[in-house]
């Protein structure tokens, strides 16, 4: 493990069980909660204020992952004002809603002394949802999970929508027939940009911008692969293709780590690649990837804002999430409970190295819009 991770295993006393910690933490009951519908909480603007103090979040059993994607959440300015805005639920509902818990864990975080807090009612809340928890998650697969909860219970069609354009890619998938030219085309929508560490030869890709290009390259469907063509009447080859329409406030870009190896099994790609703190994505496409007017793609200048890092195997593993504070302009590193300050050259640290078993590799990178419109 890393530095940073054996800072975190000599912090045991700052770590707890999930039994000690549901014991040890004082519950957070609905009937302490005002039961008018028009309340807000006083002053939770997000935890990117920092206005006491970078807050951290027990691991309370293998809730790393859940940790410190929690903190990308509320160290997002622009997605804590949509939270601000939802609806107290009706009694008797509050403890499954889970926009509602995030914003009680959210205002614990910021009114309390503590250096951190647990995030158990959260859990509780997940788990009421199937969600399954004290197990390992895959990082990517626990934002989807998460963000699905916040937009299907918030019922205020204002915030759903805000909420999706926070964060949701448009994109058109094409499917061209080789033989007549024929040309299907379907709107679609991604919450992340799922990119391969690898080429079509299975040649290891040197940075993140070769790796967007060949996410956005047409890839020819042939043999086994081809599909049936109506005009044609029977099977040719095509192909296939992802064109970029829209891109959100807040880019998320998953480096696909984890790949089946010749031997069937799961394995994790450390390799090196490195990614810009500033990412201009009209300069990265050609043309013929973008299906955006002029003006979409002058927005697309993009600064890095957080980085959600992996260390450790398929098997066993552990998260952290490097965040800047949109308002200090500060790197800071939320490993579970444990939070400090840190330099740029710590967050590079993230870009992997093959022959670091154990070493930190960036897997979720989340860039924001420099000038949001």
């Amino acid at each position: 493990m890393s530095q940073r991770g054996e800072h975190q295993e000599s912090k045991k006393e700052l770590e707890r069980s999930p039994s000690e910690t549901m014991k040890a933490e004082e519950s957070y009951e609905e009937d302490k909660v005002p039961k008018s519908e028009d309340w807000r909480p006083p002053s939770v603007f997000g935890a990117a204020d920092l206005k006491n103090r970078a807050v951290g979040l027990y691991n309370i059993g293998q809730t790393c992952c859940l940790n410190s994607l929690l903190q990308v959440f509320f160290m997002n300015i622009h997605f804590t004002k949509i939270l601000r805005r939802i609806s107290v639920p009706v009694c008797g509902t509050r403890r499954k809603n889970v926009p509602y818990q995030m914003l009680l864990l959210l205002e614990k975080m910021q009114h309390g002394k503590q250096k951190a807090v647990s995030p158990r009612e959260l859990a509780i809340c997940l788990l009421a949802h199937g969600v399954t928890m004290f197990v390992q998650y895959d990082a990517a697969q626990l934002f989807l999970t998460l963000w699905n909860l916040l937009k299907k219970q918030m019922k205020n069609p204002e915030l759903v929508e805000k909420l999706s354009d926070l964060y949701t890619i448009s994109v058109q998938e094409h499917l061209a027939c080789q033989t007549c030219s024929s040309e299907t085309k379907r709107n679609s929508s991604m919450l992340t940009l799922p990119v391969s560490l690898l080429d079509s030869g299975f040649h290891m890709l040197k940075t993140l911008e070769e790796c967007l290009q060949c996410f956005f390259h047409p890839e020819e469907l042939t043999g086994h692969n081809m599909c049936f063509c109506e005009h044609c009447g029977k099977k040719t080859p095509f192909w296939q293709s992802v064109k970029l329409v829209h891109l959100p406030q807040i880019l998320t870009i998953h480096l696909k780590r984890f790949c089946f190896g010749r031997s069937a099994y799961i394995h994790k790609i450390s390799n090196c690649l490195p990614f810009p703190q500033d990412l201009d994505f009209s300069a990265v496409l050609t043309e013929q990837q973008c299906q955006a007017y002029d003006n979409e793609k002058a927005a697309w200048q993009y600064e890095l804002f957080a980085v959600v890092a992996h260390s450790g195997s398929t098997s066993c593993g552990h998260y952290c999430a490097y965040i800047r504070s949109l308002t200090e302009c500060k790197w800071y590193c939320f490993n579970d409970s444990f939070v400090e300050q840190v330099s740029w050259d710590d967050v590079k640290s993230t870009y992997g190295h093959s022959d670091l078993s154990w070493g930190q590799t960036a897997y979720l990178l989340f860039y924001m819009k420099k000038n949001p419109q």
